[in-house]
């Protein structure tokens, strides 16, 4: 019998999943678990990296975010699932990488830059925030991880990863650590409210759990076509944040498609808040 191949996925432990967690992993994790060796985790350090100052719900929402996990449909029959504090190891081994990693990697982290300029209401010029590309990479090599599923805005620390990864097999001469890939999802990023990347920190999510009046509230104040100049212009729902959205809610639910015609409607806006 051929031997699985293992992945390793996680997610910070920072509130009630959104549809961008369960279309962007949580529903490719499902998948995935039938196909591989899987160990998936709760990262609570790494929610320390933005939320150190204010750590007192992380423990309940660890718990939260497991149960929605379970109610999705992970099993831990089958899947490896466990907290990553728990796992003294993890601290060891980000200790070592740290020693041979260079500045300049962590610098040149485009996820570095944007989510400082993101969230520059909090202060994130500490060590932990620019160096948490090391403990990602200690928690996918110390299980000796071949695969990393992530979305498309990911890529760079699965690279990162793969860096510190070969660093450290020519520094020291031996094949210690595989080097992982990554596997992306079919939709890796999903647009919020706002239109942009759908996340916590943004304060732009539909959640999973959240009540329907709630969300459809929420749709009907999102952007649509952002080329219409005036409110009455003919719009296409194809180019809309609120669009993209919906297709993806409908790739979940098995929605029917956009009506034929809907690009000759007067308004793009009542077409994809329609559906």
């Amino acid at each position: 019998m051929t031997e699985r191949k293992r992945i390793l996925s996680g997610m910070r432990p920072t509130g009630r999943l959104h549809l961008g967690n369960l279309h962007g992993a949580l529903d490719n994790w499902i998948r995935l678990q039938q196909q591989y060796d899987c160990f998936f985790f709760v990262a609570d350090w790494h929610a320390l990296t933005t939320d150190y100052a204010t750590p007192g719900q992380i423990q309940q929402n660890t718990w939260d975010m497991v149960l929605d996990w379970l109610s999705a449909g992970l099993d831990p029959e089958v899947s490896t699932i466990f907290i990553q504090s728990e796992v003294k190891e993890h601290a060891e081994l980000y200790l070592l990488l740290a020693m041979i990693t260079p500045l300049p990697w962590l610098e040149r982290n485009p996820t570095y830059k944007e989510q400082q300029q993101q969230l520059d209401q909090k202060d994130l010029a500490t060590y932990g925030f620019l160096g948490y590309p090391v403990l990602q990479a200690a928690d996918i090599i110390i299980y000796r991880a071949n695969g990393v599923p992530v979305g498309k805005d990911q890529l760079p620390h699965v690279e990162m990863t793969r860096e510190i990864a070969r660093r450290f097999n020519f520094m020291y001469n031996c094949e210690v650590f595989p080097v992982p890939d990554p596997l992306l999802t079919e939709v890796p990023v999903l647009p919020g409210t706002d239109g942009r990347k759908m996340s916590k920190s943004y304060g732009n999510c539909l959640y999973i759990t959240e009540p329907e009046d709630s969300i459809r509230e929420k749709i009907l104040k999102m952007m649509t076509d952002p080329q219409r100049v005036r409110r009455k212009d003919p719009g296409d729902p194809e180019l809309s944040p609120v669009s993209r959205t919906t297709k993806s809610i409908r790739l979940l639910s098995k929605w029917p498609k956009w009506p034929k015609g809907a690009v000759r409607q007067g308004s793009a806006a009542l077409t994809a808040r329609k559906c």
